[in-house]
């Protein structure tokens, strides 16, 4: 499918949007900053009534910090292992889990076993700074904090998890690792069916899904109303489902440009 640039898309389309779900890294940032464009754009989706849901492989502890204080309705984290979402009448953090605690414990230890052996099978890769954070998956760097290594060095790590049986995504940044079935995807229909009653199955083409990087194929797919921002074309050979739009803007300027169409179709 070719990619189509955002000004193609047709008006009601955009105007119809009731929900964003969108990456972080390299979607919202750029250069590892959110631009204040980008987090602007947030505050007028919300505002708008529009449901807006970051959807990252960013670890646990950052995912608590998003769900409080930024503008958004909740935050899907490591790749679908969980889902945040703050009740501010309640006050009151809720956290559902794909595992169980006691299914993660046992992952745990499986998962580090492999992950220490990909380290010294790819030199220069590291553990992500953020690991600390992190309840489910690990993240290898292979872009991030380390010096930049080829994408194919990328695809390479994530076949090294496969063939210990774990799930592997590469990101723009990280290789996220893990034991167990869930996904983005998956997790995004559950917490939208539970926190909004929003059925992906019957409202699909009212949600929309913004992305960079191979690891967001599988929401792309899922939702024809994909967008990926400028930054996704380097990867676009290497990804079997594609964005329906893509942004002229990168990372969160991209972001911002989407918005700012979704807004202003709403109002004319």
């Amino acid at each position: 499918m070719t990619m189509l640039p955002l000004s193609k898309a047709p008006r009601e389309l955009l105007a119809g949007v009731i929900a964003v779900l969108t990456d972080i890294d390299d979607t919202l940032t750029l250069h590892g900053r959110l631009p204040a464009e980008a987090f602007a754009a947030l505050w007028s989706l919300k505002r708008a009534g529009i449901k807006v849901v970051p959807i990252t492989g960013r670890p646990a502890g950052w995912c608590d910090l998003i769900a409080r204080q930024w503008p958004v309705d909740g935050v899907v984290g490591e790749n679908g292992a969980f889902y945040f979402r703050y009740d501010e009448d309640l006050r009151k953090m809720i956290r559902v889990y794909a595992q169980s605690a006691e299914e993660r414990r046992a992952n745990t230890g499986k998962l580090w076993t492999v992950a220490k052996r990909v380290l010294k099978e790819f030199p220069g890769t590291a553990i992500a700074s953020d690991q600390a954070y992190r309840e489910i998956d690990v993240a290898i760097d292979f872009c991030e904090d380390v010096p930049p290594l080829p994408l194919a060095t990328a695809q390479e790590i994530a076949e090294a998890f496969h063939a210990e049986g774990a799930a592997a995504k590469v990101s723009s940044i990280h290789v996220n690792a893990w034991f167990g079935t869930h996904d983005k995807l998956t997790m995004s229909r559950r917490f939208l069916a539970e926190a909004f009653d929003i059925r992906i199955e019957k409202e699909g083409g009212a949600i929309a899904y913004c992305g960079d990087s191979p690891n967001d194929a599988p929401m792309f797919a899922g939702f024809p109303t994909s967008i990926g921002v400028a930054n996704i074309r380097p990867y676009s050979k290497l990804m079997a489902h594609l964005p329906r739009y893509v942004t002229d803007g990168e990372g969160g300027h991209g972001f911002a440009e989407f918005a700012d169409a979704v807004i202003r179709a709403r109002m004319t």
